[in-house]
């Protein structure tokens, strides 16, 4: 397993909420249970306390998206660096999988988080996914929707650095929306132009025309 598949948990966090829109669905301890997916163990850490700590924490996250997101490449790195500082990992050889051919084990890199909370093991991963995604593709790769008012957090993992969208909803909403903006302009462009014409007819003299 790639250690930048662990960037999906700071997605997961940031796009807990959304800001413009006031809304936010990180308000009880199912739904930082929720975050955690398939990690059952770390999930039933969590308690109320954890609600408050992990909404720290989000905010902290979509600071680097914003940083990335806005060109400021090197303020998105001191702030995760601040966030790995405080919430450390340890690499760590797992082997749960086996080959399809004997049953030696498929190992492969996973990362142990030791924490003193739910919130520690969860920002711990979270930071140290979204710091291998920084450093192989790139702070540019990190970005907040353009789609407003969405503004969810994203990873581009495209070819040509292209993604400007959290999701294809939200890229066909963009292009309605800049389709129908258009439309409004040249309708408002062409009513401005017959304006003119009638109004340079009527103050035209007759002799003149």
């Amino acid at each position: 397993m790639e250690l930048a598949y662990y960037s999906d948990y700071a997605v997961r966090l940031v796009n807990t909420e959304e800001p413009v829109r006031g809304r936010d669905s990180l308000t009880s301890v199912e739904a930082v249970r929720d975050l955690f997916e398939g990690n059952a163990s770390a999930a039933r850490r969590a308690t109320e306390a954890d609600v408050t700590r992990f909404r720290s924490v989000r905010g902290r996250l979509r600071a680097v998206f914003e940083a990335a997101a806005g060109g400021e490449e090197t303020l998105a790195v001191d702030l995760l660096n601040s966030l790995l500082l405080e919430f450390p990992v340890s690499p760590q050889i797992s082997g749960h999988d086996h080959r399809d051919d004997d049953d030696r084990p498929l190992w492969h890199m996973h990362l142990a988080d030791h924490p003193s909370n739910a919130t520690a093991g969860y920002a711990a991963i979270a930071a140290m996914g979204l710091a291998f995604h920084l450093t192989e593709y790139g702070v540019d790769r990190l970005g907040l929707c353009e789609a407003a008012p969405c503004r969810n957090a994203y990873l581009d993992t495209s070819t040509n650095r292209s993604r400007r969208y959290c999701s294809d909803r939200c890229a066909t909403r963009a292009n309605v929306a800049a389709y129908r903006a258009r439309k409004r302009l040249e309708a408002d462009r062409a009513a401005s132009t017959g304006l003119a014409a009638t109004s340079t007819q009527r103050t035209t003299p007759n002799g003149d025309r």
